[in-house]
């Protein structure tokens, strides 16, 4: 929905779990030489300030990024997402937050590529302005279009490098997102079978939430790793987000191990009640 805007929800507890997922991803894909794609297909504005306009106005990282970003124990995947948080924030002080499409560019080496989708008007003229002082390097390696990231992701798949590492995170307010999502899986998979697909979705009181989650989990012939964080237990009113997931499409190898190391500290560090918890639940096609 074009009312929509990220920087309401900037640092929270959902966009920790999905970050630390996205760069232990770039992490991986960085382990060979050969070049990838990224594609983020409802970018944001790429950086929000925390403590002003809307970021500071819901101060939802207070509940997330802010309650890691003085710990020093961090587990090597959240410890590589806060040293990513931390270059924008080089006096210490916590008062900008990276999104997906900033962390992918600087994860990037000089062979690969980054394709970012953003309808959203202001959010779009944002993000073209923060990637064109970026100079260079940005205007050489990344594309951004003012198009929906459903429909643009045909136009990419399959990358010339045959490797991709795809983000798909609509913001879920319009309830057909739900089966957008599944729909844009399903054209991509038949345009690029091997390409690994990361899909975030809010734990949320709403039919079609579940429905996305079983829907995924059954898909036949699939190789995948869902991984979940709640924070607390849903609200009496069936109101508000208490936790979220990332499902993975093709995970690499080394992934569940990673994750399974992190969300115990992820569940310590951001539990709201007694509900808190984190689960791992993974399907290799090669097994059945």
């Amino acid at each position: 929905m074009l009312s929509y805007r990220h920087a309401f929800h900037a640092g929270n507890h959902a966009d920790v779990l999905k970050h630390v997922v996205l760069v232990a991803l770039l992490a991986h894909f960085r382990r060979k030489e050969t070049p990838f794609l990224v594609v983020d297909t409802h970018a944001g504005a790429g950086t929000y300030a925390l403590n002003e306009g809307r970021a500071a106005g819901r101060a939802e990282s207070a509940d997330g990024v802010a309650r890691l970003w003085r710990r020093d124990d961090a587990p090597e995947p959240i410890a590589a997402w806060l040293s990513a948080v931390a270059r924008h924030n080089p006096d210490g002080n916590l008062r900008h937050y990276p999104g997906s499409p900033v962390l992918a560019f600087e994860a990037l080496r000089e062979q690969d590529r980054l394709r970012l989708f953003e309808l959203h008007p202001s959010e779009h003229r944002i993000l073209e302005a923060r990637f064109a002082r970026l100079g260079r390097a940005a205007a050489r390696q990344v594309r951004i279009a003012r198009v929906d990231g459903f429909a643009g992701l045909k136009a990419v798949l399959p990358p010339a490098s045959r490797r991709a590492l795809v983000l798909v995170d609509p913001s879920y307010e319009d309830k057909r997102d739900y089966a957008r999502v599944v729909a844009a899986l399903r054209e991509a998979l038949r345009r690029f079978a091997t390409g690994c697909y990361a899909i975030w979705y809010p734990q949320v009181q709403r039919r079609e939430a579940v429905a996305l989650v079983s829907t995924l989990e059954r898909w036949p012939g699939l190789r995948w790793l869902n991984v979940m964080l709640s924070v607390c237990r849903p609200a009496p009113g069936g109101f508000g987000l208490h936790g979220s997931g990332v499902f993975v499409v093709n995970p690499p190898f080394g992934l569940e191990a990673s994750m399974r190391a992190s969300l115990p500290y992820l569940v310590d560090a951001l539990a709201l009640d007694s509900s808190a918890g984190w689960w791992i639940r993974a399907h290799d096609a090669a097994i059945g």
